[in-house]
């Protein structure tokens, strides 16, 4: 099954009214954000296989990667868009959003502990230099880990990332640099063997 935006947000929408009024407010105060979580959520279907997920995970998969930046629609515009240096104040607002996400999360019945942490975990690195908590290696959740590495691929080939944009083999390259350090080897290691054809989804969302 080929995962859709609609067929995202149709995992939601009819069951979850709270959340679909946040999804519905992320798309309206940030759409380049909600549009990326549809990639990235995508990307998770992709990465499932290789990966060797079951089908129960790679649907809880699918849904956190959806979901990860839901935080950020309680966050100000001008903070998450800022391409400038962020002041320290703003760093401390912005490193908020996993936490605000999960407990918008939590507050929903329905929603597993796997989709919890992959919204309150896919900002930590495997070196512990992430946030919200500086865990490290497999102390971070499986599934946050997957979403740390298909996140950052899609945030550098849409140019959020480093104010620049790269090709797919570009960023396959740069992501490899990284394995070890910010993310687990494995998963680098899964996405980056994946033909570029399935992984140029720009024309999907």
């Amino acid at each position: 099954m080929v995962v859709s935006a609609d067929l995202i947000e149709q995992l939601y929408i009819d069951k979850h009214s709270d959340m679909a009024s946040w999804i519905k407010l992320l798309l309206y105060k940030h759409p380049e954000i909600y549009h990326h979580s549809v990639r990235v959520a995508m990307l998770a279907e992709k990465i499932a296989k290789p990966l060797e997920l079951s089908l129960e995970d790679k649907g809880q998969l699918i849904r956190g990667c959806f979901l990860h930046d839901i935080g950020k629609s309680m966050i100000p515009r001008e903070v998450v868009l800022r391409k400038e240096s962020l002041s320290e104040n703003q760093l401390e607002i912005i490193k908020l959003y996993p936490i605000i996400g999960a407990e918008m999360i939590e507050s929903n019945p329905g929603f597993g502990s796997d989709i919890i942490h992959i919204v309150k975990y896919h900002q930590e690195r495997w070196d512990g230099s992430g946030y919200p908590e500086g865990l490290n290696g497999e102390e971070i959740p499986y599934a946050a880990r997957i979403c740390a590495v298909i996140d950052t691929f899609d945030l550098m080939m849409s140019s959020r990332k480093d104010n620049r944009k790269y090709k797919v083999g570009d960023a396959k390259r740069e992501l490899l640099k990284l394995r070890g350090t910010e993310f687990d080897p494995e998963i680098v290691n899964a996405l980056t063997k994946l033909p570029d054809q399935v992984l140029n989804i720009f024309s999907l969302d």
